[in-house]
């Protein structure tokens, strides 16, 4: 995980709108290399293969939800210290604090703007490298 500059991020959510709106916001402005994921289990599959340096996960899915898949990555060694980053529209100061303490670094509020969304990614990720 290179301290200076984010480079490759994976999202995970499996509203395809919101993975198209944010693998654009990331992408076109941000220019992050975007690997978005439909599903926990996706995401899971395809890890290795992409390398993320952060991971931006709902907390809403089916089947496997953002805080079952946090715990996934924390049992595999090669993935336990990739930072996650929930994405959720449940922003109450308890909710948040529930996240963080299943290891996510942040919480980033759906809806969320596109337009600063690259942006906010980048000031996580610098106070994350930074502590």
């Amino acid at each position: 995980m290179s301290p200076a500059h984010l480079k490759r991020v994976m999202h995970v959510d499996d509203e395809d709108d919101i993975r198209e709106v944010t693998n654009l916001a990331l992408d076109s402005i941000g220019n992050y290399t975007v690997c978005s994921c439909r599903s926990g289990a996706d995401a899971l599959a395809t890890l290795f293969g992409f390398s993320p340096e952060i991971i931006l996960l709902d907390v809403m899915m089916p089947v496997m939800s953002g805080p079952d898949v946090l715990r996934a990555l924390r049992k595999i060694p090669r993935a336990a210290d990739i930072p996650v980053v929930f994405m959720t529209a449940r922003v109450q100061s308890r909710d948040i604090e529930a996240l963080k303490a299943l290891g996510a670094i942040d919480v980033i509020q759906k809806p969320f703007d596109p337009l600063a969304l690259s942006d906010q990614v980048a000031k996580i990720w610098a106070r994350h490298v930074r502590s």
